[in-house]
């Protein structure tokens, strides 16, 4: 038998040993190199002004609310208004069917010129029995009967012009009238309906709401704090507040906090504080629930910082990374204080000059190496390096 040849296997020990010196030769070179340090959007704390302001519900009222009611009793003609619109005041918003009142006032017109004949007639007669009586031509409780006749018929005239007056007043009635300007709602009765004085519905409500009050509610404790805003605010009769609806769109407008109308709640212990609103434009309406930012302190040099820079851990505990002259990363515990438009107040933790990451602390970690980009607010810096938004703790 032949038995196979061993030099094909010593061959394929050659090929074996070489790949081996090959990677040898491949291992034995340099390294790759390291990745470059990420780049972090930061800022650089600075101090500034702050105004802390507590933002707290509140509901609008009408400065002023009038109740359309009838004075006299009659069949309604006409509505002399168009609905939702501005009236002005002593402008006709009803008319009373004014014949029966018109009737009246003609009846005492008439008793009036009744008893102007009769005070004619008795102030001619005493006149004529004046000279008789001294003459002793007459008895003299003639002549005062006379006299008292005279002065009966004025005091019956009297009474006759103060009867015309009313009824006068009464046709006037008949014509129901706005007694303030404003916009008046839907008419709650219609033509033919009895107005009657003494009614459980009034028949419209007119309001006036170039005005408003801001009506809002926060613990009594801060009263005082709110008379010292007010003395520090630029109007004397009260502190600035800023309206907010509800989509957080501030309202072009500038209340004042009124502290003749802070009373306390006795079942809550709440305060509840009433604010002044003009309201040219009419864009806020009685029955809105809006948002007061009433004035609290301010801090002439507070550090304030985005608030997406301050991250949270999972019991509630606030830190920034700030980044060190040596480019690392230094985790650092903060206080915080009040958010306002994106921005939080650092009560502590931090010092004027420092810079601190905005964007990207989520992909470093403490000691880390990082390459500081400046933060712009619109966040075009961060995407043009490529930072990601990092999760705000809040």
């Amino acid at each position: 038998m032949m038995t196979p040849c061993p030099p094909r296997r010593s061959g394929a020990f050659i090929v074996i040993a070489s790949t081996a010196l090959l990677l040898s030769a491949c291992s034995g070179g340099e390294a790759p190199p390291a990745p470059p340090p990420p780049d972090v959007s930061v800022v650089t704390v600075s101090p500034s002004r702050v105004d802390v302001a507590d933002e707290l519900p509140g509901r609008v009222m009408a400065f002023r609310v009038a109740e359309i009611r009838p004075q006299v009793n009659g069949v309604i003609q006409r509505r002399l208004f168009e609905q939702g619109t501005e009236v002005r005041a002593g402008q006709p918003l009803f008319q009373i069917d004014p014949a029966p009142f018109r009737a009246d006032t003609a009846s005492a017109a008439a008793a009036v010129q009744r008893a102007q004949a009769a005070l004619n007639r008795a102030r001619i007669q005493a006149e004529r029995l004046a000279p008789l009586v001294k003459v002793d031509a007459i008895s003299g409780q003639a002549y005062d009967d006379a006299v008292a006749a005279r002065d009966q018929a004025a005091a019956d005239l009297a009474q006759s012009r103060a009867a015309l007056a009313r009824q006068q007043v009464d046709l006037n009635f008949a014509t129901i009238r706005s007694p303030i300007s404003g916009r008046i709602d839907q008419s709650l009765v219609t033509e033919g309906a009895l107005a009657a004085v003494g009614a459980t519905e009034p028949l419209a409500t007119v309001q006036q709401i170039d005005r408003v009050y801001v009506d809002v509610r926060q613990p009594a404790a801060r009263l005082e704090t709110l008379r010292e805003a007010a003395r520090a605010g630029t109007s004397a009769q009260g502190a600035p507040v800023e309206i907010v609806a509800s989509d957080g769109r501030a309202y072009p407008v500038t209340g004042r906090l009124l502290f003749s109308g802070i009373s306390v709640d006795p079942g809550t212990g709440e305060v509840i504080a009433r604010v002044e609103v003009p309201n040219p434009e009419r864009a806020l309406l009685p029955g809105m629930f809006v948002r007061a930012r009433l004035p609290r302190v301010t801090l002439p040099n507070a550090l304030t910082l985005p608030q997406q820079a301050v991250v949270r851990d999972p019991t509630g505990n606030a830190s920034v990374r700030v980044v060190g002259k040596d480019g690392k990363v230094v985790a650092r515990p903060v206080q915080t204080g009040d958010v306002r438009d994106g921005t939080i107040v650092i009560m502590s933790g931090l010092k004027a000059g420092e810079t601190v990451i905005v964007e990207g602390q989520d992909r470093v970690q403490p000691g880390a190496q990082v390459k500081p980009v400046p933060w712009r607010q619109d966040g075009q810096q961060g995407q043009a390096q490529g930072a990601a938004p990092a999760a705000s703790g809040r």
